[in-house]
Parts: C-alpha cells; sequence; structure tokens
C-alpha cells in the first residue's frame, strides 16, 4: 500500500486539479434555466462520466493516448477549442434561446450533452486532471509494496472521493440562483462566458506552447 504521505498528495493534488468549489459557478451558469431535477441529473452523469475517464486513464496510464498517438498537450489544445465554443454561447445567449425552442425531448438531449462536455470534459476531468491522474498511477503504482495494482486501486479510490465531494458541490449551487433573479443570472451567465473563453485560450496556449517544444 502506499503510504499515507503519498495518498495525501494524491488528494490534494487532484483536488486542486478538478477543483470542485470553482467548478460550481460555472455549473450554475452552464445549467441555467434548468428545473433542479434536470440540474441534478446533469451533475450526476457528469460525475459518472469524469469519474469512467479518469479511473481509465488511473488503470491505463498513458497506453490509452498512446495508442491512439495524441499526446497530453494536443488533447488540451483540443479542449481548450471546444470549451471556447461553449463560452461564446454563453456570451451570446444563444444556449438560453435555444432552451426556449426545445421540447422536452430536445432538452433530455441537451442534459446528456452537457454532461459529457463541459462538465465532464474538460470542466471535472480535464487535462489537468487526466496528466495529474496519469502522473499519480505511476507514482502509487511504483510506491506499493505489495502489488503495482494496489496503489491504482487507492488513487481510484482517491477519485471516488473527490468525486463525492464535487457532488455535493454543485448539488448545493442551485440554491445559490434563488438569491440572484432573472437579471444577475444573466450577468452570471455572460461574465462565467467570458471567464471561460479566457480559461479556454489558457488551454489552448499551453498546449500550443508545449507542442512546439517538442
Amino acid at each position: 500500500m502506499p503510504t499515507f504521505d503519498i495518498i495525501l498528495n494524491a488528494f490534494i493534488t487532484l483536488l486542486v486539479t478538478i477543483d470542485p468549489i470553482g467548478n460550481a459557478p460555472l455549473f450554475l451558469g452552464l445549467t441555467a434555466g434548468m428545473s433542479a431535477v434536470d440540474r441534478r441529473a446533469t451533475a450526476l452523469r457528469g460525475l459518472l462520466v469524469a469519474f469512467a475517464i479518469l479511473a481509465l486513464f488511473a488503470l491505463t496510464g498513458m497506453a490509452v493516448l498512446d495508442g491512439m498517438g495524441i499526446t497530453i498537450h494536443a488533447f488540451r489544445v483540443a479542449g481548450g477549442l471546444l470549451l471556447f465554443y461553449t463560452a461564446f454561447e454563453m456570451i451570446y445567449a444563444q444556449r438560453q434561446e435555444r432552451k426556449a425552442q426545445a421540447s422536452e425531448i430536445a432538452m433530455k438531449n441537451e442534459i446528456a450533452n452537457l454532461a459529457v462536455f463541459p462538465l465532464a470534459i474538460p470542466l471535472i476531468a480535464g487535462p489537468g486532471a487526466i496528466s495529474a491522474t496519469i502522473l499519480l498511477s505511476s507514482d502509487m503504482s511504483a510506491q506499493a509494496t505489495v502489488s503495482s495494482w494496489a496503489g491504482t486501486l487507492v488513487l481510484i479510490g482517491v477519485i471516488a472521493v473527490i468525486m463525492l465531494m464535487t457532488c455535493a458541490v454543485l448539488y448545493s449551487a442551485e440554491y445559490f440562483e434563488k438569491y440572484l433573479g432573472i437579471t444577475g443570472r444573466l450577468v452570471l451567465t455572460r461574465l462565467l462566458g467570458v471567464l471561460l473563453a479566457a480559461l479556454s485560450v489558457q488551454y489552448v496556449a499551453d498546449g500550443a506552447t508545449a507542442l512546439l517544444r517538442q
């Protein structure tokens, strides 16, 4: 089993990179206009997808990306570009217009789409969390005294705990909406759209810089 210090380091590293508190206002802006049930369904699906992704990389490490010929830096650029598209829609309220015209079936499809992108990827299981998971998987497997699988299983357990914490944070995010009102929600959505755009540009810049250095 890995030592307590290594487990604590893994917990803190993943907690910082996943950033549940930082993602809560982004989640609130992305799901503006949804009912509480739909919002919680989106959060739960997104967290399950994110957990599956991070657990997969904990088990396989770089084998998946290497097998497909994809570097983590290329993944960062792609995630940044996709995130910028979502930010553009938030700033110009195109998502709100689509929701106003959508039927119940279309809304369910929208919930499923939001759960995968951008909630699960790249906000929760983003390039930073994936790269941290890959590095931690290697370190914890090497430190395991009995079997390398012991370190991997401990890491998956750490990921599960952080997902539960993130779930609690996202579930409580809806209560903040009651104090915002329509005007406050519109301002928040556009402000978060700008922040998302800046975040996406940073993703692309970091990924492109790393690719050029190779």
